[in-house]
């Protein structure tokens, strides 16, 4: 049985021997995951999906093939009237499908220990959850201890959870500027946990379009997974100096 990570291991991303996918291979495997989505093939679309995944890594499959071929399913069917939402539906369901299964598809790293977890949920009123669930996946196969709370989660509901789990980073996603809550995203800034004398506060990490320039003292704005993957590994630093 693999012993536990410490906390001076290096955090990494999930890519199998570092392989990056070539640009002709993405666009190629774009367009036969959108045609297999067009004909509603599940079996297709699930192949498509884990094959990539199993190839090369979580982050590289979200970024280079999940999030562009849901952004072109999604203007297709924008710009169609109510065709192809079946689509958009039944390619996201397979894209979350794979996202859950990746650490059946892809050797996972042993737990890191002794540091705070990252909390993810998406704003109240929001429910796109299907990139936090790409967080999710890259974070569980690097080791680091996550909490998912999923979609629309209350104001009290995250405040709570802040003081009950004791975060390292707080994850918030919002998809439009009317479910982006600069109030919510400071007051968790604020929110302290830990024992009286020993407080700590988490970073709030603010995820999505719907923040568009928003600027709050003590968040960040991650511009995509592989940096926010990359922020979270700072989180690790200073555990790895104490050891």
């Amino acid at each position: 049985m693999s012993q536990p990570a410490s906390a001076d291991d290096t955090l990494q991303l999930d890519a199998p021997d570092g392989a990056a996918p070539r640009a002709g291979a993405v666009r190629s495997e774009c367009r036969g995951l959108a045609r297999a989505a067009m004909r509603l093939d599940s079996e297709s679309v699930q192949e498509h999906l884990n094959a990539f995944v199993r190839e090369h890594g979580v982050v590289a499959a979200w970024e280079e093939v999940m999030m562009p071929t849901l952004h072109a399913v999604g203007r297709k069917w924008e710009t169609a009237g109510d065709r192809f939402v079946e689509v958009e539906h039944l390619l996201s369901w397979h894209v979350s499908t794979a996202l859950r299964n990746a650490p059946l598809l892809l050797d996972r790293r042993p737990p890191v220990r002794g540091v705070p977890p990252v909390l993810l949920a998406c704003v109240p009123g929001e429910q796109h959850t299907l990139p936090l669930e790409a967080v999710y996946a890259a974070l569980t196969l690097a080791g680091l201890p996550v909490r998912m709370l999923g979609a629309a989660v209350p104001a009290e509901a995250l405040t709570e959870s802040v003081r009950r789990t004791g975060p390292a980073a707080v994850m918030l996603w919002s998809q439009s500027r009317s479910s982006a809550s600069t109030p919510l995203a400071a007051h968790l800034a604020r929110t302290a946990w830990g024992l009286k004398g020993a407080r700590q506060y988490p970073r709030v990490h603010l995820a999505g379009p719907g923040w568009g320039p928003t600027s709050i003292e003590g968040t960040k704005r991650p511009g995509g997974l592989r940096e926010a993957m990359a922020g979270f590994n700072e989180l690790l630093s200073p555990a790895r100096d104490t050891n």
